[in-house]
């Protein structure tokens, strides 16, 4: 099974490769330029959603993502952790609600939801639900029949990440394929699941990997709610961990491509924060980024504290978005 892309008779997203590469190549003054009027045609340009992210399940996974600290493939000194309890997502949900997070995301290290873990992690998301926030997971490769049961339970967005162009997929993972990835977005689109779905700048991709990538997102059926580009975190003991360091403005150039291929996406600043200064953040925000994760851990690895960014939020003028900030043309 394969999932369908756009085209303008459906939908009106037809991106051709060289139109996305000559985004890529526009003097940079210029695509900032045209990536922030495009946000602020779709989005209040000083409001950036704030999602938390927690890991219900650490270490162990079966696959050999290249840049993962969490696969079982790499000697990162992980410790192995089972299933939490949901008395600690509710503890972790309620400081993340009272810290102004409005999205709960939820991640565990495997390669697909295993039917056993199905009532545990249903039960967790529903209380999330109840307590107002909005509810995501990353649990592997699921099912339609699962999904409808994580639906039913008050899911709202499910997260399965394409990492990086089908060409360049097999130099990051062997142990499942670009294709395996596609089936898991329609699975998530046919259960009526809102999509979060992005990659990964900074594994030794070309440019054109980039806008490969972008352009799967810009063309599924229906964009991604939610686009997560992260910036490669190296972590030792990983494949990936002497990986040359992805130029700052190579990484703000591809979130502008982002917003302006998927207008009325969100996009997130997700994974590498830690390692951006305030600078190029403030310049990502102006190219479009309109969502981060909050909280001093990523799943396993680092991210700035809560203070550092709302003193960052404070120096730029941007608050967290809420329902009574949300411009009403957003999607």
């Amino acid at each position: 099974m394969s999932i369908a892309v756009n085209n303008k008779k459906s939908t009106g997203y037809n991106w051709e490769l060289p139109e996305i590469l000559g985004l890529f190549e526009l003097p940079f003054n210029d695509l900032l330029f045209k990536a922030a009027s495009v946000h602020r045609e779709n989005f209040d340009p000083n409001a950036v959603q704030v999602s938390t992210l927690l890991s219900i399940k650490t270490g162990s996974c079966p696959e050999d993502c290249k840049y993962c600290p969490q696969s079982a493939h790499h000697n990162t000194g992980l410790k192995k952790e089972s299933l939490i309890d949901v008395e600690k997502v509710i503890t972790q949900a309620q400081k993340a609600k009272d810290q102004g997070s409005t999205r709960f995301c939820m991640g565990a290290a495997w390669r697909n939801l295993n039917d056993r873990d199905l009532p545990k992690v249903a039960e967790m998301i529903s209380t999330v639900k109840d307590m107002g926030m909005e509810t995501c997971v990353t649990l592997g490769m699921v099912e339609k029949e699962q999904l409808a049961k994580l639906k039913d339970a008050g899911l709202d967005y499910y997260n399965h990440n394409i990492d990086t162009s089908k060409e360049y997929y097999s130099e990051i993972i062997t142990t499942r394929t670009f294709e395996d990835r596609l089936e898991t977005l329609a699975n998530i689109a046919d259960a009526g699941l809102k999509t979060c779905c992005g990659g990964i700048v900074g594994m030794g991709e070309g440019v054109e990997d980039r806008a490969k990538m972008l352009q799967t997102l810009a063309n599924l059926d229906k964009q991604p709610e939610s686009v997560p580009i992260n910036m490669l975190v190296k972590v030792k003991g990983t494949p990936l961990d002497n990986q040359e360091a992805v130029d700052a403005f190579d990484f703000i150039r591809t979130i502008a491509v982002a917003r302006i291929l998927m207008p009325k996406s969100y996009v997130r600043l997700s994974a590498g924060r830690e390692e951006m200064n305030e600078q190029t953040q403030a310049l990502c925000f102006l190219a479009g980024a309109n969502s981060i994760f909050y909280g001093e851990k990523l799943l396993t690895t680092a991210n700035p504290s809560e203070n550092d960014d709302m003193k960052l939020f404070g120096k730029l003028g941007i608050r967290p978005e809420n329902k009574e900030n949300i411009k009403d043309c957003a999607a």
